[in-house]
């Protein structure tokens, strides 16, 4: 069995999310991807078979399996355009179906999702102050802007919006406690942002539910950061570029575009290079 690996929202030549993409006539049994996203280590990897004209599509990381990754996505889209040529494919999530925009110009892969829809409402003030605690926030770090949230796009992850760049740059915690926080109160990762401007924003994405201190770049919590902002009717402009992994040595580059309409999917796409 080929397990490619890719790195998605890549910034030219450099850094990137590394996800493993294995495309099989027929998935593996859950204990197999669950085996192979271990022993391939990355924070997901992707499993994908032709089902009819669209791909069944499901997601491991290290330690559990998640109902959707979009920097895992972004991957798979490269992949499939490497494969077949340039095009569009439909993905049959376990929940829902979505598509990802595979193409390949002048030797470099690209990829541009449809997450699943968004919604979010205010997160509880216990899981705040826990999550403040749990990275040793105060609550004078936050943004006055933009509250603490619950965000989903197919996957669920409480936003923290910061005051300082500098505070964002610090991020630190122990992964053991996080993963207890994290699976306590069902989430996916929690999102960091620092807003350098409207449009243009800083992230980190702690991601120890499954395993991972941090992912460099995060195209679901992307996706829920765009809806969220559009709910509040952040002056965004349409689209939202998001820088990711800089802290860790691993720029990363997404963008994220989306429509007026409430809860409608975002368009996430970056570049994506083979590893």
């Amino acid at each position: 069995m080929q397990v490619l690996k890719i790195a998605a929202f890549s910034d030219g030549d450099v850094g990137g999310n590394p996800a493993g993409v294995v495309i099989e006539n027929q998935l593996p049994t859950r204990e197999e991807m669950r085996s192979i996203a271990a022993d391939v280590g990355y924070s997901e990897t992707v499993f994908a078979a032709q089902e009819g004209s669209n791909w069944r599509v499901r997601y491991f990381s290290p330690e559990s399996e998640v109902p959707f990754c979009g920097h895992a996505t972004i991957a798979l889209g490269a992949a499939l355009a490497q494969k077949f040529g340039d095009g569009n494919f439909v993905l049959n999530l376990q929940d829902t179906t979505i598509s990802v925009q595979g193409s390949k110009k002048n030797g470099k892969l690209f990829a541009a999702l449809q997450s699943p829809a968004t919604s979010s409402q205010p997160a509880e003030k216990n899981v705040v102050d826990a999550a403040l605690l749990l990275f040793g926030y105060q609550r004078d770090d936050l943004s006055s802007r933009v509250q603490p949230a619950i965000i989903r796009a197919g996957a669920t992850h409480l936003l923290l919006m910061l005051n300082s760049r500098k505070k964002l740059a610090a991020m630190n915690y122990d992964l053991n406690a996080g993963r207890n926080f994290m699976r306590k109160n069902e989430l996916v990762t929690v999102s960091l942002v620092f807003a350098q401007s409207e449009q243009l924003f800083n992230v980190r994405n702690p991601f120890a539910s499954g395993g991972v201190f941090e992912d460099p770049a995060t195209g679901a919590a992307a996706a829920a950061l765009a809806g969220h902002l559009r709910k509040i009717n952040w002056p965004h402009g349409g689209e939202i570029d998001i820088i990711q992994g800089e802290d860790m040595g691993e720029r990363s580059l997404i963008k994220a575009e989306l429509k007026s309409e409430a809860q409608s999917s975002i368009r996430i796409s970056g570049a994506a290079r083979l590893i």
